[in-house]
């Protein structure tokens, strides 16, 4: 059920966002192979208990920081052990009355909300204690840290896949993912969530996680293969990516123009890009700027060729389904030299000013325009939409 008695800014600070209850249902088939008589089930984010039903033997325990939806959710289930406390505060398994011998299975949907993230970032204030053990910018990195501390067994929840598939992201996650080993992921677009769908969709992960001493590298990530409808799979492993041919970010130092002083003058030649962090930034950014700011790249023209595929990518990310998001710009780099005449021909006509910048002659557009159906159906293959 939807959290109608919190205000939106309490949503977003919260994270209470209302799953719908086919997404609980497959959860709860990926779970039910490890319940067990003296296993113990908890949701330490449950809102009105959308995760929690009746599991046979197992004890139930649901957790949340807002005393109306825990009054809510007992309303709805009296077969389950409620808690209104801050589950990242002091957080122990003797907290909620769990035996250490117990086996543990975490589920739900946690909170998730990047307070360094521009998007809502004005009414972001997360403003309650958290473990200073488990404490990250993101809340939804601190709900699996949590787990961990916790000792879980098994865990099933929701969270935005970027935790995984950004390197920055999964270094965040160290403690955690030298305890777990992702079992299952099913891909899931946030759009399937109404309350949460105000900006661009973004891929989320119905993980399933087993504690593993082996734990997980980044590697296995990459080399991971997660579920999508209708589709045999996606693995980051099976692309190439544009961080290997350009730089994404400025450099730290601001660069002196050839006169000398701290910014580019009428008079210098150079050419900018904006910053590049992932697809759907892309979505929402410029690509090449004709000024010099804080947030551009300085152009090494040695590799203006790739910035012009960038900025034909963009161009063509409808193409692409939600599970691409948060992944760098997808290339093939043999193909796009074999159809870099059309990527420069469709730059050129969208950006004059850079024609004299490139030496391949532009072709038809026409015969741009089919040079580029056929590589992006080339790169994407079975992904293309």
């Amino acid at each position: 059920m939807s959290q109608a008695h919190l205000a939106y800014e309490s949503r977003v600070n919260l994270g209470s966002y209302y799953t719908p209850p086919e997404i609980v249902n497959i959860a709860w088939k990926m779970i039910e192979p490890y319940l067990r008589s003296q296993t113990t089930v908890i949701d330490s984010a449950c809102g009105y208990g959308d995760f929690l039903k009746n599991c046979g033997q197992s004890i139930t325990i649901g957790c949340d920081i807002d005393e109306t939806a825990i009054s809510v959710a007992k309303k709805n289930n009296d077969e389950v052990r409620f808690f209104q406390t801050n589950a990242l505060c002091d957080v122990s398994r003797a907290k909620f009355g769990i035996p250490q011998q117990s086996d543990l299975i975490v589920v739900g949907n946690p909170p998730y909300n990047d307070k360094t993230s521009l998007i809502r970032h004005s009414i972001k204030d997360v403003n309650f204690a958290i473990d200073e053990d488990i404490a990250s910018r993101d809340l939804g990195i601190s709900f699996l840290r949590s787990y961990n501390k916790l000792e879980a067994d098994l865990i099933c929840v929701l969270h935005p896949l970027s935790y995984l598939i950004k390197p920055t992201n999964f270094r965040h996650l160290k403690a955690f993912t030298a305890n777990y080993r992702l079992v299952d992921g099913l891909l899931i677009s946030s759009s399937e969530f109404p309350e949460s769908a105000k900006h661009t969709s973004f891929p989320i992960v119905l993980a399933l996680y087993q504690r593993n001493t082996q734990g997980m590298a980044y590697n296995f990530i990459r080399s991971f293969r997660f579920r999508i409808a209708d589709k045999s799979g996606f693995c980051l492993g099976d692309f190439d990516y544009i961080t290997g041919y350009v730089d994404k970010y400025p450099k730290k130092k601001r660069p002196i123009s050839v006169e000398g002083n701290s910014h580019h003058s009428e008079n210098d030649d150079s050419l900018f890009f904006w910053t590049m962090r992932d697809i759907n930034a892309l979505k929402r950014n410029r690509t090449f700027v004709e000024s010099y700011s804080a947030n551009t790249i300085v152009i090494d023209k040695r590799k203006l060729d790739y910035y012009a595929y960038v900025d034909v990518f963009k161009r063509n990310l409808h193409r692409l389904p939600f599970y691409f998001g948060n992944c760098d710009v997808l290339i093939d780099n043999d193909l796009f030299r074999q159809y870099k005449p059309s990527f420069i021909s469709d730059t050129v006509s969208h950006h004059p000013f850079l024609k004299k910048h490139f030496q391949l002659k532009p072709i038809e557009e026409q015969q741009a325009a089919s040079g580029l159906d056929t590589y992006f159906k080339l790169l994407f293959g079975e992904h293309h939409l």
